[in-house]
């Protein structure tokens, strides 16, 4: 069975993929040496390891090299980040992008430059076409924006969103990812409408794993959490001690 058909079949509704988010190869190594059945990546958290500011600012050589450095470190599958598709066509991304050894990408509708929502029907036609350039090689998560963008009303949010889905999964899009969404009956208002796997972001709410399960969630991410976490604590509690002469690596 190939990578990318394993990390498909691991997005089941009411069972869902719980896949943590690695910055570099060593994170991912420790992710997988957890128990994970897969690796993420967030771009927020590249970024920062790479010096830039997230939304589209690394360059796409860069990107795509750290995506080679996870996906080859682990043997699980990995599924990257890859924002807005870094403005390249659909044949030379997905050529690009399976070169990395990855066979999952985040593909988002929202223009990171400007914050601008993308067309509906524009995405689902660039979606289809990274559908028919990769074929099956690929799992698509196609991340809808219309939360975290405050695209008009909480009902015209909920509306942009249901029929953006059903676009994006018609056009070949293997899971929808509404992004920004922390209430629990909003959630299970999306799992139930939307006709195939759904992801969450992890700490939306004060929420547990078992709260999304049981709203038929498919799929939960965290984005940058642990990076940001870990790097917290690093800076709010090992520098301090150090600096004050006690022992960083006391519990």
């Amino acid at each position: 069975m190939s990578l990318a058909t394993t990390l498909r079949e691991l997005h089941v509704p009411g069972t869902p993929l719980v896949v943590p988010n690695a910055w570099d190869a060593a994170s991912a190594r420790v992710i997988e040496a957890a128990g994970f059945g897969a690796v993420a990546t967030s771009s927020n958290a590249t970024a920062a390891i790479l010096g830039y500011d997230d939304g589209e600012n690394v360059p796409v050589d860069d990107a795509l090299a750290a995506a080679t450095h996870i996906a080859r470190s682990v043997s699980v599958p990995v599924t990257v980040d890859f924002e807005r598709g870094y403005r390249l066509a659909p044949a030379e991304l997905v050529e690009r992008f399976l070169a990395t050894g990855a066979v999952g990408l985040n593909l988002e509708d929202s223009d990171p430059a400007t914050g601008e929502m993308v067309d509906p029907a524009e995405q689902a036609d660039f979606l289809a076409a990274v559908r028919a350039a990769a074929g099956d090689a690929l799992v698509v998560n196609a991340r809808i924006d219309a939360f975290i963008r405050k695209a008009g009303s909480a009902e015209e949010q909920l509306q942009t969103a249901l029929d953006r889905a059903d676009r994006y999964l018609a056009a070949g899009a293997d899971c929808v990812y509404p992004i920004g969404v922390g209430e629990l009956d909003l959630i299970a208002t999306l799992t139930t409408q939307i006709d195939g796997p759904v992801n969450v972001a992890y700490g939306q709410g004060a929420h547990s794993i078992a709260d999304y399960t049981a709203r038929g969630v498919a799929r939960i991410s965290f984005g940058p959490m642990f990076q940001r976490h870990l790097y917290g604590v690093f800076a709010g509690a090992v520098l301090p001690a150090l600096q004050a002469d006690r022992n960083p690596f006391a519990g």
